[in-house]
Protein backbone atom coordinates (compact mmCIF):
# COMPACT_ATOMS: atom_id res chain seq x y z
CA UNK A 1 0.00 0.00 0.00
CA UNK A 2 1.41 3.40 -0.55
CA UNK A 3 2.47 5.93 2.17
CA UNK A 4 2.77 8.81 -0.44
CA UNK A 5 0.01 9.15 -2.94
CA UNK A 6 -0.37 12.95 -4.87
CA UNK A 7 -3.64 14.06 -5.86
CA UNK A 8 -3.01 14.16 -9.71
CA UNK A 9 -3.65 16.77 -11.41
CA UNK A 10 -3.10 18.17 -15.35
CA UNK A 11 -1.71 21.58 -15.34
CA UNK A 12 -2.98 24.26 -17.69
CA UNK A 13 -1.00 25.72 -20.74
CA UNK A 14 0.42 28.59 -19.15
CA UNK A 15 1.27 26.45 -15.87
CA UNK A 16 3.33 24.08 -18.47
CA UNK A 17 4.63 27.11 -20.26
CA UNK A 18 5.97 28.62 -16.95
CA UNK A 19 7.52 25.61 -15.99
CA UNK A 20 10.73 26.34 -18.11
CA UNK A 21 13.95 26.27 -15.81
CA UNK A 22 11.78 24.74 -12.89
CA UNK A 23 13.40 21.08 -10.77
CA UNK A 24 11.72 18.23 -9.55
CA UNK A 25 12.99 16.64 -6.85
CA UNK A 26 15.36 13.67 -6.92
CA UNK A 27 13.54 10.38 -5.82
CA UNK A 28 16.43 8.88 -3.98
CA UNK A 29 18.06 7.42 -0.77
CA UNK A 30 21.38 5.63 -0.55
CA UNK A 31 21.73 2.29 -1.58
CA UNK A 32 19.10 1.83 -4.13
CA UNK A 33 18.98 -1.22 -6.28
CA UNK A 34 18.73 1.09 -9.70
CA UNK A 35 19.11 4.78 -10.03
CA UNK A 36 17.45 5.62 -13.07
CA UNK A 37 19.19 9.06 -14.74
CA UNK A 38 16.76 11.16 -17.34
CA UNK A 39 18.58 13.85 -19.13
CA UNK A 40 16.06 16.89 -17.88
CA UNK A 41 13.01 17.47 -17.29
CA UNK A 42 10.40 18.41 -19.62
CA UNK A 43 8.08 21.22 -19.05
CA UNK A 44 4.91 18.75 -17.72
CA UNK A 45 7.50 17.52 -15.45
CA UNK A 46 8.19 20.74 -14.34
CA UNK A 47 4.65 22.32 -13.87
CA UNK A 48 4.03 19.02 -11.95
CA UNK A 49 7.24 18.23 -10.09
CA UNK A 50 6.97 14.36 -11.50
CA UNK A 51 9.21 12.13 -13.57
CA UNK A 52 8.35 11.36 -16.43
CA UNK A 53 4.63 12.63 -16.24
CA UNK A 54 3.96 14.06 -19.74
CA UNK A 55 1.25 11.89 -20.67
CA UNK A 56 2.75 9.49 -23.74
CA UNK A 57 6.20 9.01 -21.60
CA UNK A 58 6.86 5.40 -21.47
CA UNK A 59 8.91 5.12 -18.53
CA UNK A 60 6.02 3.96 -16.27
CA UNK A 61 5.02 1.57 -18.78
CA UNK A 62 8.45 -0.14 -19.37
CA UNK A 63 8.83 -0.82 -15.51
CA UNK A 64 5.90 -2.27 -15.48
CA UNK A 65 6.94 -4.62 -18.58
CA UNK A 66 10.23 -5.30 -17.55
CA UNK A 67 9.14 -6.50 -13.65
CA UNK A 68 10.19 -3.64 -11.93
CA UNK A 69 6.77 -2.69 -10.68
CA UNK A 70 3.83 -4.70 -10.52
CA UNK A 71 1.51 -2.40 -12.82
CA UNK A 72 2.03 0.81 -14.22
CA UNK A 73 2.19 3.31 -11.34
CA UNK A 74 1.46 7.06 -12.06
CA UNK A 75 4.37 9.57 -11.77
CA UNK A 76 2.24 10.63 -8.63
CA UNK A 77 3.22 7.36 -6.83
CA UNK A 78 7.13 7.97 -7.90
CA UNK A 79 7.95 7.89 -4.40
CA UNK A 80 6.54 4.35 -4.17
CA UNK A 81 9.45 2.78 -5.98
CA UNK A 82 12.05 3.74 -3.13
CA UNK A 83 10.48 1.11 -1.36
CA UNK A 84 11.24 -1.31 -4.73
CA UNK A 85 14.82 0.15 -4.34
CA UNK A 86 14.48 2.33 -7.43
CA UNK A 87 14.98 5.85 -7.65
CA UNK A 88 14.77 8.83 -10.10
CA UNK A 89 17.32 11.52 -10.98
CA UNK A 90 18.39 13.96 -14.10
CA UNK A 91 21.34 14.58 -15.94
CA UNK A 92 20.36 18.48 -16.23
CA UNK A 93 18.14 19.50 -13.54
CA UNK A 94 16.49 22.50 -15.47
CA UNK A 95 13.00 21.70 -17.17
CA UNK A 96 12.65 22.09 -21.21
CA UNK A 97 10.42 21.78 -23.63
CA UNK A 98 12.63 19.75 -25.57
CA UNK A 99 16.11 18.41 -24.75
CA UNK A 100 17.68 19.73 -28.34
CA UNK A 101 17.39 23.02 -25.80
CA UNK A 102 20.41 21.69 -23.43
CA UNK A 103 23.76 22.74 -24.67
CA UNK A 104 27.05 19.90 -24.01
CA UNK A 105 28.35 21.60 -21.26
CA UNK A 106 25.34 21.47 -19.14
CA UNK A 107 25.02 17.75 -19.86
CA UNK A 108 28.95 17.24 -18.63
CA UNK A 109 28.38 19.66 -15.73
CA UNK A 110 25.65 17.35 -15.21
CA UNK A 111 27.11 14.36 -15.05
CA UNK A 112 29.66 15.44 -12.55
CA UNK A 113 27.09 16.51 -9.98
CA UNK A 114 25.61 13.25 -10.99
CA UNK A 115 29.01 11.12 -10.13
CA UNK A 116 28.95 13.20 -6.76
CA UNK A 117 25.38 11.92 -6.03
CA UNK A 118 26.23 8.13 -7.05
CA UNK A 119 29.59 8.03 -5.20
CA UNK A 120 27.24 9.54 -2.03
CA UNK A 121 24.26 7.29 -2.15
CA UNK A 122 25.83 4.01 -3.72
CA UNK A 123 22.99 2.83 -5.84
CA UNK A 124 23.77 -1.12 -6.86
CA UNK A 125 22.99 0.36 -10.63
CA UNK A 126 23.11 3.73 -12.58
CA UNK A 127 20.93 3.33 -15.34
CA UNK A 128 21.17 6.44 -17.91
CA UNK A 129 17.54 6.69 -20.30
CA UNK A 130 18.85 8.59 -23.39
CA UNK A 131 21.70 7.45 -25.42
CA UNK A 132 22.82 10.76 -27.18
CA UNK A 133 22.46 12.64 -24.06
CA UNK A 134 24.72 10.39 -22.33
CA UNK A 135 27.30 10.39 -25.47
CA UNK A 136 27.57 13.90 -25.43
CA UNK A 137 27.32 13.85 -21.12
CA UNK A 138 30.33 11.22 -20.60
CA UNK A 139 32.32 12.36 -23.83
CA UNK A 140 31.59 8.21 -25.33
CA UNK A 141 30.16 8.82 -28.87
CA UNK A 142 29.88 5.18 -29.63
CA UNK A 143 28.07 4.28 -26.54
CA UNK A 144 25.33 1.50 -27.34
CA UNK A 145 22.25 0.19 -24.91
CA UNK A 146 22.97 -2.24 -22.44
CA UNK A 147 25.93 -2.93 -19.55
CA UNK A 148 28.61 -0.20 -20.34
CA UNK A 149 32.24 -1.17 -20.13
CA UNK A 150 33.25 1.60 -17.44
CA UNK A 151 31.88 2.52 -13.92
CA UNK A 152 30.50 5.61 -13.15
CA UNK A 153 30.68 6.99 -9.61
CA UNK A 154 32.41 3.89 -9.18
CA UNK A 155 28.93 1.94 -10.01
CA UNK A 156 28.22 -0.25 -12.70
CA UNK A 157 26.10 1.96 -15.17
CA UNK A 158 23.70 0.28 -18.06
CA UNK A 159 22.45 2.67 -21.12
CA UNK A 160 18.96 2.60 -22.19
CA UNK A 161 16.71 4.03 -24.83
CA UNK A 162 14.76 7.02 -23.78
CA UNK A 163 11.42 6.72 -23.26
CA UNK A 164 9.93 9.69 -23.94
CA UNK A 165 6.97 9.35 -26.54
CA UNK A 166 8.97 11.38 -29.12
CA UNK A 167 11.31 8.87 -29.60
CA UNK A 168 10.10 6.70 -32.67
CA UNK A 169 13.50 4.60 -33.03
CA UNK A 170 12.40 2.42 -30.01
CA UNK A 171 8.81 1.03 -29.35
CA UNK A 172 7.19 -0.17 -25.87
CA UNK A 173 8.38 -3.30 -26.37
CA UNK A 174 11.53 -2.42 -27.40
CA UNK A 175 12.14 -0.83 -24.03
CA UNK A 176 10.02 -3.09 -21.99
CA UNK A 177 12.65 -5.70 -23.09
CA UNK A 178 16.04 -3.53 -22.60
CA UNK A 179 14.07 -2.57 -18.82
CA UNK A 180 14.32 -6.28 -18.14
CA UNK A 181 17.86 -7.46 -19.36
CA UNK A 182 18.39 -4.05 -16.67
CA UNK A 183 15.92 -5.95 -13.71
CA UNK A 184 17.52 -9.94 -14.74
CA UNK A 185 21.37 -8.51 -14.06
CA UNK A 186 20.19 -6.56 -11.11
CA UNK A 187 18.21 -9.11 -9.44
CA UNK A 188 21.65 -12.29 -10.38
CA UNK A 189 23.88 -9.29 -8.94
CA UNK A 190 23.18 -9.69 -5.52
CA UNK A 191 20.48 -9.36 -2.79
CA UNK A 192 18.11 -6.66 -2.83
CA UNK A 193 18.89 -3.91 -1.44
CA UNK A 194 15.41 -2.68 -0.84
Amino acid sequence: MSRSRATPWRPTREQIAAAAGATVPDVMAPDLRVLFVGINPGLYSGAVRHHFARPGNRFWKALALSGFTHRVLSPFEERDLLERGIGITNLVERATASAAELEPHELRTGAGRLERKVRRQKPLVVAFLGLSAYRIALERPRAVPGRLPELFGGTPAWLLPNPSGLNAHHQLDDLGREFRRLREAVLSSGPSRA
